[in-house]
C-alpha cells in the first residue's frame, strides 16, 4: 500500500470515530473569539485559550481549511484569521510595539464583502456591518490590548446558540457553511487521474503543510511540491505533475498533522527523523489500539522511578525480547495486524521521507525483540529495554541529542524495524566517543556487541558472534586485549588507589588501535603494580593479578598486533567491559570511575 493510500485510510478511521473534520475543515489553534452584536459592533472579546498549564495555549478549534499561503501579499482565510487581517494591526517583527496593516484588512474585507453579499443571515450581516465600519484605531482598551497581536480570532454573533444551548460560531451557522461550501466548488481546478485511487475528479495543485516535524518550518512544510521549472513536465504547474485528488489530499494532510500533533500517542523522535506510526483496524479498532501503544512501549519504554511499574514494563516487553508472539501479552493483539511507520526529517522548505516501512506487527514485534537480544550484554546497564533516541546519544559529544549525527537516527531506526544491517556509522561513531576519552560504559559496549553480532549474522563472511557475558575461550585479539587492559587498570588502582590519570584516561585509544605501541610498557608498568601489592597485605590479590595476566597473553600470539581494525576495536571495548564488571549484579552496577574489580571483591571476602 502507498503512503498517501495508507494516510488516507487512517484517516477515514478518524472520521469515524469523530476525531478529525470533515473534508474542507482544519483544526488549528484559536486564541481568541470576537462576539458581534447584529449592528456588528464588537461587545466582548472571549478567551477560548486553555489556561490549564503554566502559560496560557490558543485551543484547537474547527474552522474552515487553512492552506498555505506565502508571499508580500498573502490571501485571508474564510472567517478565521489573525489580527493583521481581522482588525488590521499586528506586532512590527523587529520592535514588537503595535503597527498598523491596512492592506491585510483591506484584503480581507474585499473577499468576505464578496462572499456574504446578499445575505440575509443574521450572522453574516453583522460581520458585514463590522467590516463596513471598522477602523483599525478602534483596536484599544477596553475590548483589546496589545498581548492579543498576531493571535488568531474567530467571530461570534452575540447570544447566537446551537440546537443543544451551546455558543455557537459564525463560520458554524447553516449560512456561513453553505458559502464556504460555495468556495470549495469554486476551488476546483484541473481534473484528472488521482494516482492514489485512480478515480477521475479534481486534482490538487497545492499540497498541505504538515506540522509537527521537528526541524522543520513552525509554519508547516509540504511532503509533495514543486517550485521549479527543473522539476515539472509537460508544461504541468505545482501539484498537477504528480496528480492527487482534493479529497486524498485533504484525508493524508489531516491524518499526518493528527499523527503528528502535540501530545500525540503515534509519534516519537529518533534523532532528526520524526517517526509516525499507526496499525490499521481489519482486525478491530481495540486491537490496533492496542498494537500502537505497545509499539510505542516497545521503541520508547518508559522510565518510570515507582520499582514496581519498572517491573510491570518489564514484565510486559519481556515476550517481546524473547522472540514469543505477542498475543501472550494481550489475547486482544494479533501477529497479523498491518502497521505502517513513517520517517520524516526536514529538507529546507520541504520533508524528505527517511523510510516507509509496512508490515505485519508480529513481524516488526520479532525485529524489535531481535535487536533487544543482540544488545544483550552481562552485567545489564538497563533496567528496561533501552529506546532507540538512547543509544544516539551515546554516539553524540558530551551525551547531548543536537550532536547526534544527522541520518544517523533514521538508518538505526531502519535497521531495528526491518531486521537489516546495522549503518556502519553507527558502530564508527560509538569507537570515536570512545577513543575520545568518553567512559566505557555497558551501552557503548552493547551498541559495539549488536553491530558486530548483527554484521556477523547477516554478512557473506559468517564469523562467531560475541558472547553476551565474559568469555575466557574467547580467541579474537581484540577481545583478549580489552580484557588485558581491563586486568591491567585493575592492577593499577588496587596497587596505587585512585590516581589523577589513570592508564585507561591516557592509553585506551591508542591501545585499543595500535596495541603494539602501547602494551609493552603497559606491561613493564605492571610489574612495578604486582611488586606493591606483593610487599603490602594484598599478596594474594597480586597473585591473581597475575595469574589473569598469564592466562590472557597465553592466548594470544607472539607479539602483539600493530594495529586493529574498526570492527577489532569494537570488541576491544566489548572484551574491557566483560573483565571489568565480571561478577557483577545488573542492579550493583557501579560507575566506571569507583568501580572495583571482580578480584577486588573476591579478596576483601577473603
Amino acid at each position: 500500500m502507498t503512503l498517501f493510500a495508507a494516510l488516507n485510510g487512517y484517516y477515514d478511521r478518524l472520521a469515524e470515530r469523530g476525531d478529525v473534520p470533515p473534508f474542507g475543515f482544519s483544526m488549528e489553534r484559536i486564541s481568541y473569539a470576537v462576539v458581534l452584536s447584529p449592528g456588528g459592533e464588537p461587545v466582548e472579546v472571549t478567551d477560548l485559550r486553555v489556561l490549564s498549564g503554566k502559560k496560557p495555549k490558543p485551543r484547537p478549534l474547527m474552522v474552515p481549511q487553512f492552506f498555505g499561503r506565502s508571499g508580500t501579499k498573502p490571501p485571508p482565510y474564510f472567517l478565521c484569521d489573525h489580527t493583521r487581517f481581522l482588525f488590521g494591526v499586528g506586532a512590527d517583527k523587529a520592535t514588537g510595539a503595535r503597527a498598523e496593516s491596512p492592506a491585510y484588512f483591506a484584503a480581507f474585507k474585499e473577499r468576505h464583502l464578496a462572499a456574504i453579499d446578499g445575505s440575509n443571515d443574521e450572522g453574516l450581516v453583522a460581520l458585514r456591518n463590522f467590516l463596513t465600519h471598522w477602523t483599525p484605531d478602534a483596536f484599544r482598551a477596553p475590548l483589546f490590548d496589545d498581548a492579543m497581536l498576531d493571535q488568531y480570532m474567530v467571530f461570534m454573533l452575540d447570544g447566537d446558540r446551537n440546537a443543544v444551548g451551546q455558543p455557537r460560531f459564525l463560520h458554524d451557522r447553516p449560512a456561513a457553511r453553505r458559502l464556504w461550501e460555495k468556495e470549495l466548488a469554486a476551488k476546483k481546478g484541473d481534473e484528472g487521474f488521482c494516482l492514489v485511487t485512480g478515480e477521475w475528479g479534481p486534482v490538487t495543485a497545492l499540497h498541505p503543510l504538515i506540522k509537527g516535524v521537528w526541524g522543520a518550518q513552525t509554519g508547516g512544510a509540504r511532503i509533495v511540491s514543486f517550485n521549479s521549472n527543473a522539476f515539472t513536465s509537460y508544461a504541468k504547474s505545482d501539484g498537477l505533475n504528480a496528480p492527487v485528488s482534493d479529497a486524498v489530499t485533504f484525508g493524508y494532510g489531516t491524518a499526518l498533522n493528527t499523527l503528528l500533533k502535540e501530545g500525540s500517542g503515534n509519534r516519537l523522535q529518533v534523532g532528526d527523523a520524526t517517526v509516525a506510526f499507526w496499525a490499521d483496524t481489519s482486525g478491530g479498532e481495540e486491537a490496533a489500539q492496542k498494537a500502537e501503544a505497545l509499539f510505542s512501549d516497545l521503541l520508547d519504554p518508559p522510565r518510570p522511578d515507582d520499582t514496581e511499574e519498572a517491573q510491570r514494563i518489564k514484565d510486559v516487553l519481556t515476550p517481546v525480547s524473547q522472540g514469543r508472539p505477542v498475543r501472550e501479552i494481550d489475547p486482544m493483539l494479533d501477529e497479523r495486524t498491518r502497521f505502517f511507520i513513517l520517517g520524516l526529517s526536514p529538507n529546507i522548505a520541504r520533508l524528505s521521507v527517511r523510510f516507509w516501512l509496512e508490515d505485519s506487527f508480529g513481524a516488526i514485534a520479532e525485529h524489535i525483540g531481535q535487536h533487544w537480544r543482540d544488545l544483550e550484554i552481562k552485567p545489564d546497564p538497563w533496567r528496561t529495554a533501552p529506546s532507540v533516541w538512547a543509544l544516539l546519544r551515546e554516539t553524540a559529544l558530551m551525551g547531548k541529542s543536537d550532536n547526534v549525527a544527522p541520518l544517523l537516527g533514521g538508518e538505526v531506526m531502519r535497521a531495528v524495524l526491518t531486521g537489516g544491517r546495522y549503518p556502519r556509522s553507527l558502530l564508527a561513531a560509538v569507537i570515536t566517543r570512545i577513543r575520545a576519552g568518553d567512559e566505557i560504559t555497558g551501552a557503548k559496549a552493547a551498541i559495539c556487541k549488536a553491530c558486530l553480532n548483527r554484521d556477523s549474522r547477516l554478512g557473506s563472511k559468517k564469523e562467531e558472534e560475541l558472547p553476551v557475558s565474559l568469555n575466557r575461550d574467547e580467541a579474537n585479539a581484540g577481545y583478549r586485549l580489552g580484557r588485558l587492559f581491563a586486568v591491567l587498570e585493575n592492577t593499577q588502582r588496587a596497587a596505587l588507589g585512585k590516581v589523577n590519570a589513570s592508564i585507561r584516561d591516557r592509553y585506551f585509544g591508542a591501545a585499543s588501535a595500535t596495541p603494539a605501541s602501547v602494551f609493552p610498557m603497559l606491561l613493564r608498568n605492571s610489574t612495578h603494580h604486582l611488586a606493591v601489592l606483593r610487599k603490602g597485605d594484598k599478596a594474594r590479590l597480586g597473585g591473581w593479578f597475575e595469574g589473569e595476566i598469564g592466562e590472557i597473553l597465553g592466548g594470544l600470539g607472539a607479539s602483539f598486533p600493530r594495529s586493529l581494525r574498526i570492527e577489532d576495536q569494537g570488541r576491544f571495548a566489548i572484551g574491557y567491559y566483560h573483565q571489568r564488571y565480571a561478577g557483577k549484579t545488573d542492579a550493583s552496577l557501579p560507575a566506571p570511575d569507583t568501580a572495583a574489580s571482580s578480584a577486588d571483591m573476591t579478596d576483601s571476602e577473603d
